[in-house]
């Protein structure tokens, strides 16, 4: 691929990406509310409309649900940061054909049962237990903590320049038998697990 053909496709999914953020978004604002305030999207808006396009360009085969009927579990392990703001953008959202659910975990065997886990950043210094909690389980792996992905975690939020972006690792992608579309790996950081962090 030459790199203006490849410059035309990261174009093309920035777009896609931004489209899907912007109609999420917007049906934010549209919705009713008991306050009349109407402001600039917060951080967590923005980052959970992220999530769901993870969601969206990622692979999820069957084997990644506990039945046929189950939905498309979005969690969140440790102080929610979210807010209503996670619950509003994936309302009557679907992903892979499954509803979308968000959950707030009570305890982290429940998270084996989730398709994403969002990781808290109060929540960073048990990330090696988390993740260990977590191995051999389907669960996409995001956080928000410096350090996050080269620690071992799959997907890390970054602010560059009070702009939401994202870092891919993937050997914890590799090690978890995840597959990114090439669009989403084009558009995200890429970085490769610390030695002796993140796993044994």
């Amino acid at each position: 691929m030459s790199g203006g053909e490849r410059s035309t496709r990261i174009r093309a999914v920035r777009l896609e990406m931004r489209t899907t953020i912007v109609v999420v978004l917007v049906a934010l604002v549209a919705a009713p509310r008991k306050s009349s305030r109407l402001s600039q999207p917060s951080e967590y808006q923005l980052k959970a409309a992220f999530l769901l396009n993870f969601a969206k360009f990622t692979d999820w085969p069957e084997t990644s649900f506990a039945s046929p009927e189950a939905p498309f579990a979005i969690c969140v392990s440790g102080k929610d940061p979210f807010g209503s703001a996670l619950d509003d953008v994936l309302l009557n959202k679907t992903v892979a054909a499954r509803p979308v659910v968000v959950k707030r975990l009570r305890d982290q065997a429940e998270a084996r049962l989730c398709q994403m886990v969002s990781i808290c950043s109060g929540e960073y210094e048990y990330l090696r237990g988390i993740l260990e909690s977590l191995r051999g389980a389907s669960a996409l792996v995001v956080g928000e903590s410096d350090g996050f992905a080269a620690s071992g975690g799959i997907v890390e939020f970054t602010l560059e320049q009070n702009h939401v972006r994202f870092t891919i690792n993937t050997d914890a992608a590799e090690q978890a038998g995840w597959k990114f579309r090439p669009k989403l790996l084009s558009l995200a950081k890429i970085v490769r697990t610390a030695p002796n962090t993140g796993k044994d």
